[in-house]
């Protein structure tokens, strides 16, 4: 067990049942774990403090919620502690083959690790080389052993070292501190707060993944680093499991099958900020108009409201301090005035509300908008449609008074499962909690964070609970949709808040005639229409439903002189607004099946002479089925995609 230095003074620990155990202040988490059970403490590998992953040595100070990480506990917490790990066995091996390269830093991720690293090129070649030298390492089962150094030795090191990225954490996260935490495994060490497993072989399987360029800090302006991304699993069968899936979500990449269907692009000029394609809008129209049919179904009203605004807006929210901070607002000054684009809605629909004085008969008021917002994400994390600097979301805020507030959660839940319903998308719902940045008072927080646990009983939904994950305003149940290869997508989310209002001093009049306050729901259903394009075009591999696929129907006439039939097949259907094309090149009809195919559209109706004789047609889908013998009469084709399109149903079932 680790020794703690106690004060005699004790401190309440929180364990996950909610049970709660008094310890002396100063107590290491992994004490707290031989508390409960002599057992636990053996197998303690780390903790989770107040929603943060540490190391077992880590002494508790005051009243915290606390979570003991094992090997066998089967969470994701070990996984990243075994993956932080793998990052420092990767380091290693490079050293040894690399002992010129400078370490920068090397955390764990929701995937996997990556480590930044100067002063040293590497290809792929170069990754199977680390990787085999890796292996070495973790078949040697090296033990990894934690030290404490004096600060000042630390810096002594690394400036003999000629490392700055190392000395620039030592003068920045640990200036203050009189000393640092190392892991060792053999000649290797690295500066780190860990943690970290208590040995290589603990590794079951490693992979290096790919490089890519990075910045120091995610700074442009500073030193240009290479940073290796690879994983780590308990076992080989678990690492190829994950690679296969790794395959089959390069062969869905939304950005190649964007190109290739031409459906939108982001061009230099605009990094960032997507620029959508005649197709790609059709998609984006659809969705919008799904959207804006489940928002009548709630009751919310359509709003706009404007991209530039005055930075005075955002700063009694706690907006405009947070966004700041991290860098990712578009503000400046102009005529002694600050402005900004706006990172969020919120404040804006807040400014609709109090534009009135509002009677509790009123409520719940509700607006919604297709509000594009700004917000300035470092280059090297953008990514296609998933990570975009300009964004469009479908928000959406309700007013409520609190009697109202059970029932309108629950109601916009039923629709988001609805929505992800008819897309086979399967929805895990996780309640995030307060954290350590959150804004007002435990009591309130305590009251909304009942209310969203109460609406998800009251549903039915099964959810998981994100100790210390919510935004600074309020909790909020975060939607996970998981897609056709069973990668789990943060998409939409219904959030209570009780601090805007008594912020911004928004009020309604009760029965009395005493002003009260509203409680505001911040609600998206599919979160910005950019992720969740991105998202859908992966899941469906771009293969739409029909009634999102850009070109529904493809006419293919046999010969030239069919055109003018297949023409004229192709404005009987554009009557019920459908969208079809006619294949007017000169080319053969196994030809033109096999382009249809390539451009995933759902239904081709081929038209020869046989057909234009009967006035039928032969029918066939991206399926590779097809209506054999006779023709098919057009209205009965019609009548049957017009039923598919009201359904949405997700696959062209004509001819199942």
């Amino acid at each position: 067990m680790s020794d703690a230095t106690t004060t005699g003074e004790e401190v309440v620990v929180t364990l996950p049942d909610d049970s709660e155990l008094r310890v002396e202040r100063g107590t290491t988490v992994e004490g707290v774990a031989y508390e409960i059970g002599s057992g636990l403490g053996r197998a303690t590998i780390a903790g989770v403090l107040d929603g943060d992953l540490v190391d077992k040595v880590t002494p508790i100070e005051s009243d915290s919620r606390i979570e003991i990480v094992t090997e066998d506990g089967g969470t994701n917490e070990y996984r990243r502690v075994l993956r932080h790990s793998a990052a420092h066995v990767f380091a290693q091996a490079l050293g040894r083959l690399y002992p010129d390269a400078r370490l920068a830093i090397g955390p764990p991720t929701d995937e996997g690790f990556y480590y930044d690293i100067a002063n040293v090129d590497l290809d792929g070649d170069d990754l199977a080389e680390i990787e085999a030298e890796a292996y070495e390492i973790i078949d040697a089962d090296l033990a990894i052993e934690r030290f404490e150094r004096p600060r000042e030795e630390a810096i002594s090191k690394y400036e003999r070292e000629d490392n700055p990225y190392k000395l620039d954490v030592l003068h920045t996260e640990a200036a203050d501190a009189e000393s640092v935490s190392f892991y060792e495994q053999a000649e290797f060490e690295d500066l780190c707060q860990g943690p970290h497993v208590s040995s290589t072989g603990e590794i079951g399987g490693f992979a290096l993944l790919q490089t890519s360029a990075a910045y120091w800090r995610g700074d442009e302006a500073n030193d240009s680093l290479t940073r290796v991304y690879g994983t780590a699993f308990e076992s080989e069968g678990e690492l190829e499991e994950y690679l296969e899936r790794r395959r089959k979500a390069e062969e869905r990449d939304h950005r190649r099958i964007g190109r290739e269907m031409d459906l939108f692009s982001i061009p230099d000029h605009a990094p960032g900020c997507p620029h959508y394609h005649p197709d790609g809008m059709t998609v984006r129209r659809e969705l919008e108009g799904y959207v804006r049919e489940k928002n009548d179904e709630l009751g919310y009203k359509e709003v706009w409201t404007p991209a530039l605004n005055k930075a005075e807006l955002w700063k009694p929210t706690g907006h405009y301090d947070t966004f700041t901070a991290e860098g990712e607002m578009f503000n400046w000054d102009q005529d002694d005035t600050e402005y900004g684009l706006k990172p969020m809605n919120c404040a804006n629909h807040a400014s609709i509300y109090a534009s009135d004085r509002r009677s509790y008969r009123e409520l719940p008021i509700r607006f919604s908008e297709f509000g594009t917002v700004f917000r300035n994400e470092q280059s090297g994390e953008l990514s296609g449609l998933l990570r975009v600097r300009g964004m469009t979301q479908d928000d959406g805020h309700a007013f409520v008074r609190p009697d109202q507030l059970q029932g309108e959660i629950v109601d916009a839940l039923g629709v988001i499962d609805d929505i992800y319903g008819s897309m086979d998308l399967a929805v895990n719902y996780v309640l995030e909690t307060k954290g350590d940045n959150a804004v007002g008072g435990d009591d309130i927080w305590e009251e909304a964070t009942d209310a969203l646990r109460d609406a998800l009983g009251a549903g039915d939904f099964e959810y998981e609970v994100n100790a210390g994950e919510a935004a600074f305003y309020g909790p909020k149940i975060g939607i996970n949709a998981v897609d056709a290869i069973g990668r789990e997508w943060t998409i939409g989310t219904v959030q209570v808040d009780f601090n805007i209002p008594e912020r911004l001093d928004l009020t309604y009049v009760n029965e009395d005639n005493i002003e009260q306050r509203p409680v505001m729901i911040h609600r998206a259903l599919l979160g910005s229409f950019e992720r969740f394009m991105g998202v859908a075009i992966e899941h469906f591999n771009g293969k739409f439903p029909l009634w999102l696929a850009p070109e529904q129907i493809r006419v293919l006439p046999v010969s030239d002189g069919n055109v003018e039939y297949a023409e004229a097949v192709a404005a009987e259907l554009e009557n019920s607004d459908l969208r079809v094309d006619v294949e007017r090149r000169s080319w053969t009809v196994g030809k033109k099946i096999r382009q249809g195919h390539e451009d995933r559209v759902p239904y081709m109706l081929i038209v020869g002479d046989d057909e234009e004789e009967s006035e039928t047609v032969s029918v066939r889908d991206r399926a590779e089925r097809e209506e054999g013998g006779k023709g098919v009469d057009l209205e009965d084709f019609r009548a049957h995609v017009e039923a598919e399109r009201a359904e949405k149903r997700t696959e062209p079932d004509f001819l199942a």
